[in-house]
């Protein structure tokens, strides 16, 4: 794989920072992270952003077909002319953030996603992803270091909030390994992580609605420091609040998801009837 993967300036391409882009060439993190998706030849598999094919060749190697999403159309023909001989390997030239991801489903299979996502826009991208959570089988990406820990937080930690609960509502959420800077040209000025992403079959804790949860925990995390109490008064009493079992004291980081969707659940019964709304990644 060492001998065969794309040098950092590969036809002279550089690396844009509009583009968030980062590109990954340390071969033995890139053995690392294809033997954690450890992809197969059945796999309807995705990759976000390949940018010069570091990731891409190992895939196609294993699986004999890819389909990826990429934005900079100044990497596509470099792409076409690597990969020329693996007649299964599709490129969509597009925004990931707009791209519909059922377009690549395949009957009788779930998406495999993969990618190194750019910094920039990765908290967006994965509320846009999440969507598509019930034709996902899983999710591999490269982000910041401090992105997956809010991914996996847990109540009462200060990584704890919107992101995370949301995630954890759809997905098992496993951080693998940190990569360091010096696996990227150019470097990064900050450590990233690989994680794994898998959404239930069945959700554990299900919300009467979830546009109704997104609201709840935007509110709730809008003024952090504050108490439930403070942050959530537009939408619920606090006597409402500790009706549902709920200590208005508290802040909006020790709640855990069940509490999270317990207050959406009342929120949405007081409106009777409220339209979904589409995921979304503001904070």
């Amino acid at each position: 794989m060492n001998k065969r993967n794309p040098t950092p300036n590969m036809h002279g391409h550089k690396a844009r920072k509009r583009f968030g882009q980062n590109f990954l060439h340390d071969p033995y993190i890139i053995g690392k992270i294809v033997s954690s998706i450890h992809p197969k030849e059945s796999d309807c598999l995705v990759e976000i952003g390949p940018g010069m094919g570091a990731l891409t060749e190992p895939l196609l190697e294993a699986t004999g077909k890819l389909q990826v999403v990429e934005l900079d159309r100044d990497l596509i023909p470099i792409l076409r002319t690597k990969f020329f001989n693996y007649p299964n390997f599709r490129i969509h030239e597009g925004d990931a953030m707009k791209f519909d991801f059922t377009t690549l489903l395949e009957p009788g299979q779930k998406l495999r996603i993969v990618g190194n996502l750019p910094y920039n826009i990765s908290t967006p991208l994965i509320f846009h992803l999440l969507s598509y959570h019930a034709r996902v089988d899983d999710m591999h990406f490269m982000l910041q270091k401090e992105v997956v820990e809010r991914l996996a937080a847990a109540p009462g930690s200060s990584d704890y909030g919107r992101l995370g609960i949301m995630a954890q509502y759809y997905c098992r959420v496993e951080p693998l390994f940190i990569v360091g800077p010096g696996s990227f040209n150019p470097p990064p000025k900050v450590d990233s992580a690989i994680v794994r992403l898998r959404p239930y079959e069945q959700l554990p804790i299900e919300a009467k609605s979830v546009a109704t949860l997104q609201q709840v925990v935007r509110e709730a995390f809008s003024m952090r420091r504050k108490t439930i109490r403070n942050t959530m008064r537009n939408l619920i009493s606090a006597e409402q609040l500790e009706a549902l079992g709920i200590d208005t004291s508290l802040r909006p980081e020790v709640l855990t998801l069940e509490q999270y969707v317990r207050i959406a659940d009342a929120v949405f019964a007081e409106r009777q009837v409220e339209p979904e709304e589409s995921m979304d990644g503001t904070e």
